[in-house]
């Protein structure tokens, strides 16, 4: 299943409202759930992002409407990457012409 990762960062309203993180992302995994998203690890950061989150997904479609719906309730701003394992990356330099 491909792996995307997202980037977030607090909004002020999502730091004034901190101490609710946790429940948010209890939420967000249930959200994650409904919409086909499975969220595998969620990490506090330091430097320019303030989490990221390792979700698979069958389809990309299905983490863009997520962000969309996390990102519409005000708390974080998102950026989203998809990835590549190892394997399948070096798999894909194997067959380049």
């Amino acid at each position: 299943m491909p792996t995307f990762i997202i980037f977030m960062n607090w909004t002020e309203q999502g730091f004034r409202n901190l101490k609710d993180a946790p429940k948010r992302a209890a939420a967000a995994r249930e959200l994650g759930k409904k919409m086909g998203v499975d969220i595998k690890h969620l990490y506090l950061t330091s430097g320019k992002t303030d989490l990221i989150a390792i979700v698979e997904t069958a389809s990309g479609d299905h983490v863009a409407k997520f962000c969309m719906m996390v990102g519409g309730q005000g708390n974080v701003r998102t950026t989203t990457v998809r990835a590549w394992p190892e394997a399948e990356y070096m798999k894909m330099i194997a067959e380049l012409p």
